[in-house]
């Protein structure tokens, strides 16, 4: 690790792939304009973790502030780091499953990321946000073994 990673505060989160009924898509969601790292951008849901939260605890929270669902874990999918300007972002991805709810965007919650919209997407659609610097789409694509 470089220096200037160990002398940038680290910002963790978490990312959840949803398939759909035969696994043949997965739930995509399109960040606002204001985004300051990735706006307008197609990727998958995300949250970062509250002071002194398990990266669980921040995966099913983020489910029902941005996507209006419970969720329930079905396994890690991987975890990697990436440097912003700011801070180190590390991130671990999970695949869940919705086991309460429909997905709704946006969610009536302040101080959270809120999306504009949804849809069933396929991993290409995914690499325009791994190369702008998305890691929760670089993880995903990377578990696929597919470049972008």
């Amino acid at each position: 690790m470089s220096i200037m990673k160990l002398m940038k505060p680290v910002k963790n989160a978490v990312a959840f792939v949803i398939y759909n009924k035969d696994r043949s898509k997965f739930l995509a969601v399109k960040r606002p304009p204001d985004d300051k790292d990735l706006p307008d951008v197609w990727g998958l849901p995300a949250g970062s973790l509250l002071d002194g939260e398990a990266f669980e605890k921040a995966l099913l929270r983020s489910g029902r502030e941005k996507l209006g669902v419970g969720l329930g874990i079905v396994k890690l999918i991987g975890s990697g780091d990436i440097e912003r300007k700011n801070y180190v972002l590390h991130m671990k991805e999970y695949e869940v499953k919705i086991v309460r709810g429909e997905p709704k965007v946006p969610q009536p919650v302040e101080g959270v990321t809120q999306y504009l919209a949804w849809k069933w997407a396929v991993a290409d659609e995914l690499k325009e946000a791994a190369q702008k610097g998305s890691l929760c789409s670089r993880l995903y694509l990377s578990s696929l073994n597919q470049e972008w």
